[in-house]
């Protein structure tokens, strides 16, 4: 039990530092997004039904989504492309990008 409880008081240390993590520069971001806008659309709103709008995301959902895509965690639809550009994305990036799609409405 004793270390049920020390476990669970790591997390919960834990998670509060990853929600901090992010932080990103959402005008780096900007740039950096540009491509996005193929699938995404240019203000974060697909015109596509299939692609999902990022517009106004959590940031931290995006940094997650993101980062798991490019170390193959997120395998189903299009997680091929999506992989391939998260590939070209550094963790500075993957925040910026984040930053700048949770900041559009």
């Amino acid at each position: 039990m004793k270390k049920i409880t020390t476990t669970i008081v790591a997390l919960a240390c834990l998670v509060p530092s990853l929600a901090m993590a992010a932080g990103g520069d959402a005008a780096a971001g900007k740039a950096k997004a540009a491509v996005c806008a193929a699938c995404h659309g240019a203000a974060g709103i697909s015109a596509i039904p299939m692609y999902p709008n990022l517009a106004g995301q959590k940031e931290m959902y995006l940094v997650n989504a993101l980062k798991a895509y490019k170390a193959g965690q997120r395998t189903g639809g299009m997680a091929p492309v999506m992989a391939g550009q998260a590939m070209a994305l550094s963790d500075a990036d993957i925040n910026n990008v984040a930053a700048y799609f949770s900041s559009l409405k």
